[in-house]
């Protein structure tokens, strides 16, 4: 007696008008049941790209049980969009004896032409995912070269207001009163050449000035590059040429007062702070915050550092990793002074003296420290790792013999 149930599989990636729900994909598939028990599998919010979704792999894992009689799908594309993919799929479906039905598209699979036609099929759903794909990257490149804002929240020393460009509304970013002027501090100040990130963080956290949550190295640092701040002219569209970037605006358009964004081109890979060839540069409806000739001091000064690559092991101590400040929650490293002599630092003070940190440690004498606790807290299992010794006479009297020959000798 048959026991297995059918599976009505139904998935939507995003919710729009012209894309037909998952209750009406599952109402298609009962129809084609007439009658009978299933359990119905439905994926929300994934895309048919890959097989990345719980509930598909949910069917997977009931069909290998042998729970599954037959799949019905609301159309083919529901169920998967990749030629790989799908070929595994139907190789499991034969395995384990699971027919494949489609409501809106008619196939048989229990024959080579059924399964040619669904071949083929299978082929052009993934055509179309990768057309869409084109689209929607065409559509984003073109509205980089329009000016538009690319959503995400405002970036600091400015703050979103509504504005409409060519007919379409958008946002555009204009400076915050509240920020604007910390923000061109942070430039002039770098503008120096002795001035670095960790001087501007400790500079702020002694005044008290509060950027976010905490002044972070990296964070200066993605700011500096950012060319929205630069009230761009000539000399800064003649450096993006230089650069071999792709600017978009005419050398005429740069007027001393609208800032700009720098959009990662097509083929940009790896490198894109350092490197710009092929970024993208257009002018943003928004005005910058300082002068090209601070920002671009600041742009060829970070070009102009080295660069190091963070260790992968432990260096200096055995519990880096394994240590935090009590009054921060920072981890903290060890660092040599002149002489040598390692200490352990919080973090966050040697980055912006922002803490008061964990006073005076000696990293040796605190990893001695360590150690003698470990000892004493292990000294108490020493009974349970130890191996019994086996007691063996004739053994024993070898040993005594071997050890009296030699003492005669």
């Amino acid at each position: 007696m048959e026991n297995r149930i059918d599976a009505i599989y139904a998935r939507q990636s995003v919710d729009r008008r012209d894309s037909i729900s998952i209750e009406s994909q599952i109402e298609f598939c009962k129809y084609e049941l007439r009658g009978g028990n299933y359990k119905d599998y439905k994926d929300k919010g994934f895309s048919g790209k890959n097989t990345d979704r719980p509930r598909f792999q949910e069917l997977m894992a009931d069909i290998k049980q042998g729970l599954i009689r037959r799949v019905v799908v609301y159309k083919l594309d529901r169920i998967s969009r990749s030629i790989l993919d799908f070929a595994t799929m139907m190789e499991l479906f034969q395995q384990f004896n699971v027919e494949f039905i489609s409501s809106t598209e008619k196939f048989d699979t229990s024959t080579p032409m059924g399964r040619a036609i669904l071949n083929i099929c299978i082929v052009f759903a993934q055509l179309e995912r990768e057309t869409i794909q084109k689209r929607v990257t065409d559509a984003y490149y073109s509205q980089c070269q329009r000016g538009f804002h690319m959503s995400g929240a405002a970036l600091y020393g400015f703050e979103l207001e509504p504005t409409t460009i060519q007919g379409i509304r958008t946002k555009m970013m204009i400076p915050d009163p509240d920020t604007a002027n910390i923000a061109r501090l942070m430039f002039e100040m770098y503008a120096e050449p002795s001035t670095s990130f960790g001087d501007i963080a400790r500079s702020f956290a002694q005044e008290g000035i509060l950027v976010y949550e905490e002044l972070s190295r990296g964070f200066i640092s993605q700011m500096f590059r950012n060319p929205i701040y630069a009230q761009a002219d000539l000399e800064l569209y003649e450096f993006f040429k230089g650069q071999e970037a792709v600017v978009v605006n005419e050398a005429a358009d740069f007027t001393e007062t609208n800032g700009c964004y720098l959009y990662q081109g097509r083929d940009v890979q790896e490198g894109k702070n350092k490197d710009l060839k092929n970024q993208i540069l257009v002018l943003a409806p928004s005005e910058g915050i300082v002068s090209a000739d601070t920002w671009l001091q600041c742009r060829k000064k970070l070009m102009a550092n080295i660069t190091f690559q963070g260790g992968r092991k432990p260096k200096n101590t055995w519990l880096v990793g394994k240590m935090k400040c009590d009054h921060c929650g920072r981890a903290l490293k060890s660092m040599g002074n002149r002489r040598g002599t390692q200490y352990l630092y919080c973090t966050k003070r040697a980055d912006n003296m922002s803490c008061e940190g964990c006073g005076t440690l000696r990293t040796a004498e605190f990893e001695q420290f360590v150690y003698e606790a470990m000892v004493q807290k292990l000294s108490k299992f020493q009974t349970l790792t130890a191996k019994a010794e086996t007691v063996t006479p004739q053994a024993d009297g070898l040993k005594c013999g071997a050890g009296l020959g030699g003492g005669r000798d």
